[in-house]
């Protein structure tokens, strides 16, 4: 039986968190409680969802929490753009998170897509579909 540590994505995932909280060591102190701590949580939810997930046994609950992660990694994708407007990244590491990031999100969609019937429509949701 596969667990959620033998998906692509949650590797992917758990990679890019370590990768964040390495590239935001060098942040301002004053971001400390701001966009540092935002980010990190952000990407930190993306794996956990992704646990919480298959841990719950549901395929419907899976799906549900493969949205919260998808959401995480748009948060990050945003909090990225602003740490890189803000010039507390360098522009190769802003590159290269936003590459895992985009990568993830691919991923993420993909999976979804494979475990609701085809559709990447969440059926919480009314919103009708992710472009």
């Amino acid at each position: 039986m596969l667990t959620h540590k033998d998906l692509k994505v949650w590797q992917k995932s758990i990679d890019m968190v370590v990768e964040i909280y390495l590239a935001t060591s060098s942040f301002p102190k004053e971001e400390l409680y701001g966009l540092t701590s935002q980010i990190r949580r952000a990407s930190v939810s993306i794996p956990s969802n992704i646990a919480e997930g298959y841990g719950r046994f549901s395929e419907k609950e899976l799906v549900r929490f493969l949205f919260i992660s998808l959401g995480s990694a748009s948060e990050v994708e945003t909090q990225l753009i602003i740490c890189n407007r803000l010039n507390y990244l360098q522009e190769r590491d802003f590159d290269h998170l936003s590459l895992l990031n985009n990568e993830i999100i691919k991923m993420l969609a993909g999976l979804i897509k494979s475990k609701n019937n085809g559709s990447i429509k969440n059926p919480d949701s009314e919103i009708d579909s992710i472009k």
